[in-house]
């Protein structure tokens, strides 16, 4: 069709450490941290905006296109 392809983020959760900062900047509440150990995205609500992925200190969320 042409569109445009759905972006998400992606948090590599094994070098995560649970800061928060990412909860914090999402403008659609699409993180949470789970269980106080890593952030977990839920891809249904993820924009793909990156601010997320500006904001992290350890530098581990990326901006993925979903597969078609």
């Amino acid at each position: 069709m042409g569109g445009r392809k759905k972006r998400f983020a992606s948090v590599l959760d094994r070098e995560c450490v649970a800061c928060g900062s990412c909860v914090k900047v999402c403008p659609i509440n699409a993180i949470s941290v789970y269980k106080g150990l890593f952030a977990v995205v839920n891809t249904e609500k993820c924009v793909g905006c990156g601010k997320c992925s500006k904001t992290c200190p350890a530098s581990i969320i990326t901006i993925k296109e979903a597969a078609e």
